[in-house]
Formats: structure tokens, sequence, C-alpha cells
């Protein structure tokens, strides 16, 4: 049986969401969001798009002050009593590689369950937070710059551009963040994006967003950061690699932190993977690579963190990424 969770609690703040049943349909609230779904052509206004007047107040609202101030939306939290969601559809294993070549993946720090890096490479242009406006508060995510026709996605987690049935406003993001600063800039959304299952009814199973981000004096993101590759309907059971900004404590949004393993199917609640990992809110939305290797900082994002269960606390689940997923990269990387 398909269903939602009757209660959802972010970890690391004393909040706690409750949601009904939305029909038949599978939902499951999760991390943190801000997006649209991919929706055909002929489909009335799309509700990712976002105005340059918009884009230019996004920029100027996120100082580095309200960066630093930004609440994490955090993790999602599911109790024993959550019933079964659909299942993600699979469909052909396919590969994109990264922007720049790779090395032999070298796996020089399996397992580890939360630490900051220090492994440097082409991840730590790549990576970075989101931020954006949520119920009226500040909050922040994670998200990666991917490999893309267009030069301008960026991957996230679903709840990441949507949560509880709003998308997120004055989305921005800032790859490469440390300390503060943004060294490769603050790039503004023009359109963001979810799975269908998501953004009709938060299915855990589908909780992966994604954006296009306009140009920075004149130029598009990958140029300047570089993508990694990407790998949909792989299968399970792979050493991996998480990584991501957690602001909840014990951490605080400035370092950016990984775990690694190898990463087991969820037997629960969800289809996800699952890796032995601490990282806590503010992490949403952080890339998971397969073939990942620390000589060059590149892999093949396979996932993003999602959800916690909250009598797994040390455990990260991050959706499958199958059919839909794969849809989601070819409406993001077409827009």
């Amino acid at each position: 049986m398909t269903g939602i969770p009757r209660s959802l609690r972010p970890s690391g703040s004393g909040t706690r969401v409750r949601r009904t049943v939305l029909g038949a349909l599978a939902g499951v609230a999760a991390l943190l969001a801000t997006g649209v779904t991919a929706t055909p052509a002929s489909a009335a206004p799309d509700p990712g798009a976002v105005a340059p007047s918009a884009r230019e107040r996004a920029l100027a609202f996120w100082t580095p002050q309200r960066m630093r101030e930004a609440t994490p939306l955090d993790v999602l939290s599911v109790d024993r009593s959550d019933v079964r969601a659909s299942a993600p559809r699979k469909g052909r294993a396919t590969v994109v590689a990264p922007s720049s070549p790779a090395a032999e993946p070298g796996l020089l720090a399996i397992p580890n369950g939360g630490a900051p890096w220090t492994g440097g490479g082409a991840v730590t242009k790549t990576a970075g937070r989101v931020f954006f406006t949520y119920q009226g508060r500040t909050a922040s995510c994670s998200g990666n710059a991917v490999t893309s026709a267009n030069k301008s996605t960026v991957i996230t987690a679903g709840h990441c551009v949507k949560l509880e049935g709003a998308w997120h406003t004055n989305w921005v993001f800032a790859p490469g963040y440390h300390d503060g600063q943004t060294p490769y800039g603050t790039w503004t959304a023009s359109k963001t994006l979810s799975t269908p299952q998501w953004t009709a009814s938060e299915d855990i199973n589908y909780d992966i967003g994604a954006a296009v981000v306009a140009p920075l004096d004149g130029k598009k993101l990958t140029d300047v950061v570089g993508g990694q590759g990407l790998a949909f309907n792989t299968g399970y059971n792979k050493a991996m690699y998480a990584f991501g900004f957690p602001a909840a404590a014990p951490y605080d949004g400035e370092k950016f932190i990984y775990c690694s393993g190898t990463t087991y199917r969820d037997f629960l609640l969800s289809s996800d993977h699952g890796l032995t990992c601490d990282m806590t809110g503010g992490s949403s939305g952080g890339p998971w690579f397969t073939r990942f290797d620390e000589a060059t900082g590149t892999g093949l994002q396979s996932s993003v963190n999602s959800f916690k269960y909250n009598f797994l606390p040390n455990a990260m689940y991050g959706p499958y990424f199958g059919a839909d997923a794969q849809n989601l990269y070819q409406s993001a990387q077409s827009s």
C-alpha cells in the first residue's frame, strides 16, 4: 500500500509537520524544497519560472549575513508508523560523463560517517549551498552542478524546491561555499523543477529537484565551476560518497562535509539507497556519487541527501535515480 507519513519532523528542530493523505497518491514530505515539475510544452504557465526582476531581488537579498543566519530546513524524519511509498520506475542504465576527465576512481576514505572534506578536487567547486525563502524565513540546503546541455543545471532534493505545497522563493546557488565566502559567485534560479511525483504529492521515492540558473557576469555555471557526471538506473549496493553543508548541530553550515561507504537498499519505508552518515539539516540535496575519484574530486551523481528515520539517526537515505530522475534531468538541461 502506498501512503504518506502521518508525522514528519525536521531533525534538529522542535517543529513537527503533520500532513494528510492526498487521495490514493503516495506522498512523503522531505527536507528542503523549492521547485517545479517538468511539464509538457503545451501545459499552462510553469510555476517554476522566475522573472528577471525576481532574480535581481534574490541576488540583492542574499547578503553574506543572511546566508550565515539562514535556518537549515532539516532532513526529513520518518516515524515507524509511516507506510511504504511507491517504488521508483526503472529504465535503461545510463551514464553522463563529468565535464572534466576523471582518472580511475580510487576509494581511499571509505567508510566515513561524517567528516570535513579535505581532499580538494572538482567537487569543492561543483557542490555548494542552496539558499531560499520558505514560509517567510530564510533557509538553506545543498546542491551540485552537473554536466548539461545548457551548462546551467543544478541537482538538489525535491524538498529544496517545494515543500508542504509551497514553492520556495529567492532561490540561489553558491558553489564552493565555505566559511561565509562565495568564491564562484551567487547564481539565481531562472527556473526550478522537480519530479511529477514530488510536485503532486511529495512522494519520498522521488525527492529530487533541479534548478536552471541564469548566467552570471555573462558566463554560464559549468563554464565557471565544471559539472559532475550522472548515473541513472545503475542498481543498489554501491560504493558511494555523499556530500553536503549540514547546518544543524553539531554542524554550522560553514564546512563541506562528506560520508562514504557501501550503500544498501532501504528495507523499511522507501526504495532509497541507505548510507551510514551523521549529516544533519542543511545537507539536504547534497550529491551522492558512484565511481568517485578522490584524486580529481569527480564522479557520477546517483542520488541526493533526502531523509532519515528518527529511530536510525546515523543513517541517511537518498532516492534511487531511475527513469523519472532521468526525465527531470533532461527537462532541466533542455530548459
